[in-house]
């Protein structure tokens, strides 16, 4: 409680705040370190002569803050970044 204007606080409210953002994939499921994903759209990579194919499944992923909240690696392209929007959950 505030000593000068008396507001409470609610401990849930401030978990929740330390908590961070949370991400979503493309279909509202909440993702979490660790999970799979797969890839729903072709998404072309600078510098490789052929896209990551939709259907491409994304093991153990990290989420991280910024544009590409997702790191993760896929076989034959290595290490990248991914939207969540153009993931959902396996």
């Amino acid at each position: 409680m505030c000593g000068e204007c008396g507001h409470e606080w609610n401990p849930a409210e401030v978990a929740a705040a330390d908590a961070g953002p949370v991400i979503k994939d493309a279909n509202g499921n909440v993702l979490k370190d660790g999970d799979d994903v797969v890839v729903i759209k072709d998404l072309p990579v600078k510098g490789m002569p052929k896209p990551v194919k939709a259907g491409t499944k994304v093991k153990n992923i990290r989420l991280v803050e910024g544009d590409h909240d997702i790191d993760c690696r896929i076989e034959g392209f290595g290490a990248m970044g991914l939207k969540s929007i153009y993931v959902r959950k396996a």
